[in-house]
């Protein structure tokens, strides 16, 4: 079994390979620009994992690799138009560079060609892998469609919020592992196992994602610190802090995310909910629900019928990915 770092150096070549030149350039171009920004390439080196671990080769799992990435990034493409977002990995989002129906017709062919770099697989596996990519590309269009509801609904609670988080992320965490395992020749209940675990780390991670916007280093986290509180987004600190608060301070959250902040006053709104977050509680909690998610999936490694030193490689990217080693 391989290092993360070298399976997402072997993705890189195979994905570098794939970029070409082909006609009409305004369709393709788009979406070579968005698959060159990076990224960690977490899911494809899920995929590669998961196969290899399972005693596959990793060369046969690289279509499916292919296939997670691509139509992660077409989430993406779309995702930055309904966001109207003008940034995307620190460059100009594919719809400001060229225009929105170019974003909308290139982010359609990455659909297309994510279930395209299937077609080497023969059935069965090819059924089970076109099932499990059809299922969870509709979880996570629900996913971004409950996020968009919450926008405007005042009250959100927080298995509510937690189902969306798991919908428009964490699913495809777990397809990426379940269909290496698939490849790889496992079972189906050591693939539902590590589909499992892989949608609890999912949240795990996403829950941290929430925590970090506040209170985390923006050179090490990548992102503006408060930023999720400026565009009132109600992340699981929200939620823990309206759930363990008392009445006055329930009143004061919901003022400050009932309104837009002007330029002038955001710092000042960073400073006080991140106060009501630490007096409520919220911080704490969240940190907690980060090691019970992680614990959960870690739960789930110990059914699977892999070595000891595939359990502890699976251990070890869940560890990474909590501490953002990877």
């Amino acid at each position: 079994m391989a290092s993360l770092k070298s399976y997402q150096k072997k993705f890189e070549a195979s994905l570098k390979a794939r970029i070409s030149k082909q006609s009409p350039i305004g369709l393709y171009a788009p979406i070579d620009y968005l698959l060159a920004l990076g990224g960690k390439r977490l899911r494809p080196v899920l995929v590669l994992m998961a196969s290899d671990v399972f005693g596959g080769n990793q060369n046969k799992a690289m279509p499916a690799a292919l296939t997670v990435e691509i139509f992660h990034n077409f989430t993406l493409m779309h995702d930055d138009i309904m966001d109207a977002a003008p940034l995307r990995r620190g460059a100009t989002t594919v719809h400001h560079k060229w225009d929105l129906n170019t974003a909308i017709l290139s982010g359609d062919v990455m659909l297309i060609q994510a279930y395209q770099s299937l077609e080497g697989f023969e059935d069965p596996l090819f059924g089970k892998l076109t099932r499990l990519l059809n299922t969870t590309a509709i979880e996570v269009c629900e996913g971004q469609q409950y996020d968009m509801d919450f926008e405007t609904q005042e009250d959100v609670d927080q298995d509510s919020y937690l189902k969306m988080i798991r919908l428009k992320t964490a699913v495809l965490v777990g397809c990426s592992l379940k269909m290496g395992a698939l490849i790889g020749g496992a079972s189906d209940s050591d693939a539902q196992l590590l589909y499992d675990f892989g949608v609890l780390l999912g949240t795990a991670f996403q829950i941290q994602d929430d925590y970090l916007d506040t209170f985390g280093d923006s050179k090490s986290f990548g992102k503006h610190v408060g930023g999720d509180i400026i565009e009132n987004k109600k992340t699981i600190l929200y939620h823990q802090a309206m759930k363990n608060g008392n009445p006055e301070q329930q009143q004061e959250l919901k003022a400050w995310f009932s309104k837009e902040t002007s330029i002038e006053k955001s710092a000042q709104k960073i400073e006080s909910v991140t106060l009501l977050f630490n007096e409520t509680g919220a911080a704490d909690g969240s940190k907690e629900m980060v090691v019970e998610y992680t614990q959960a999936a870690f739960q789930k490694l110990e059914g699977l019928k892999i070595s000891q030193k595939g359990k502890a490689l699976f251990k070890t990217l869940g560890l990474n990915l909590m501490q953002r080693k990877f």
